[in-house]
């Protein structure tokens, strides 16, 4: 089996770069170990920056979006019971932000591939990779019981963390950023309306809380807890009560509760691999970095390197100049660590740490009072939410 471009991972990175070099006239196969239906289920990331929403929109992947899609102009920030917008548009110039879960984005392309684009196979395991050091790497791959493999120009590893193709960078050109927080995530997906039209995001003395929504009739919620919580350790009950306490104001504000439907937890950590190219291989999305989700970046910043290598490739096509596939990882790299340094900020803003002193609380307040009083700082944030440059 042969390509020009063979991608590994069908999640929004894979299928977002298999659907940027169809509509280029570039082929491309898609290799995806799970099958179609965990790929379209696997909760994520819900928020789309102004540039996804906007790539997405010129991919012929926007119109679901733009019907289902909830538009958001801000977030709300709470603190010492008080609240404080952040307004988007009239900080960026016009920028928001689009509520619509991955899941959403990844049923979308995948229905696009399978009608238009290249192959996508499911359940293929990709086992390796090899040659990327040559002109023509090669993927073998196991699919339907029988062994194969897919020789390639180029090989493009979108297959996560735990993926085989950062597996293939040699140990001495390889270096790894890496940080683990001593918290998590417990979220819930709920069947009530949300509480609040925009995001929340809630510093309490006894933990951050989030309240966010999947659409107008479903609410996505989420707690701070230990490191290494089960999401069978809360009840609902108990979910419901430390949601009220962390989100607590002093006007009139109520937080609705509903069935919860779905409960699970979210490691936090912050990884960077470097360098995201060898040879023909490129890391895209979470196989070359993650990010702790306070700041919404996971999914944004694969579709930024996406975005930059279909550029790369469709200019080497074009001029027979690889200065732009050369420049992929430096390029790239750039806007990870902006997103790193803006999700840390969050993280550490927003979250109690299991050893924090009064002195570590009082500057997470004076923090909150400087972005609540200061344009500037509440600039730099806004910014930062809606996206940085995708190139």
């Amino acid at each position: 089996m042969r390509t020009t471009v063979g991608i590994i991972g069908a999640g929004p990175a894979g299928l977002l770069l298999a659907r940027l070099l169809r509509r280029a006239g570039i082929e491309s196969v898609v290799l995806e170990s799970r099958d179609r239906a965990y790929v379209e289920r696997r909760q994520r990331a819900g928020i789309l920056e102004q540039g996804t929403v906007d790539v997405l929109r010129a991919a012929g992947a926007g119109e679901r979006m733009d019907r289902e899609g909830l538009r958001h102009d801000g977030i709300e920030l709470r603190f010492d019971r008080r609240r404080h917008r952040v307004d988007f548009p009239r900080l960026t110039g016009g920028r928001s932000v689009t509520v619509y879960a991955q899941t959403e984005v990844c049923k979308d392309l995948i229905a696009l591939q399978l009608e238009e684009g290249g192959p996508l196979l499911f359940e293929a395991e990709a086992l390796a990779v090899e040659g990327a050091e040559g002109d023509r790497p090669r993927i073998p791959f196991r699919h339907q019981g029988r062994e194969d493999v897919l020789e390639c120009e180029y090989v493009v590893g979108c297959d996560g963390f735990w993926g085989v193709a950062r597996k293939a960078f040699p140990d001495g050109i390889s270096r790894v950023f890496e940080r683990s927080y001593p918290y998590a995530w417990l979220g819930v997906l709920a069947d009530v309306a949300p509480s609040h039209d925009e995001l929340v995001y809630a510093r309490h003395e006894r933990g951050f809380a989030l309240l966010s929504m999947r659409s107008p009739a479903v609410s996505r919620l989420y707690l701070q807890v230990p490191a290494g919580t089960e999401a069978g350790q809360w009840d609902d009950k108990e979910i419901w009560e430390e949601l009220e306490r962390r989100l607590e104001t002093d006007d009139d504000w109520r937080l609705e509760r509903g069935p919860i439907t779905q409960k699970s937890v979210t490691p936090m950590r912050s990884f960077v691999h470097e360098p995201m190219r060898h040879g023909r291989l490129f890391l895209a999305g979470d196989a070359a970095h993650i990010v702790p989700p306070t700041g919404a970046k996971g999914l944004n910043l694969a579709a930024g390197d996406v975005v930059t290598l279909a550029r790369a490739l469709v200019h080497e096509r074009e001029t027979g100049s690889p200065e732009l596939l050369d420049a992929y990882s430096a390029t790239c790299l750039r806007r990870v660590w902006q997103a790193e340094r803006f999700s840390y900020d969050m993280t550490t803003l927003l979250h109690r740490a299991p050893d924090a002193t009064p002195f570590d609380a009082r500057l997470q307040l004076a923090r909150l009072e400087r972005i609540a009083s200061s344009r500037a700082a509440e600039t730099d944030l806004a910014e930062a939410y809606t996206g940085f440059p995708l190139a």
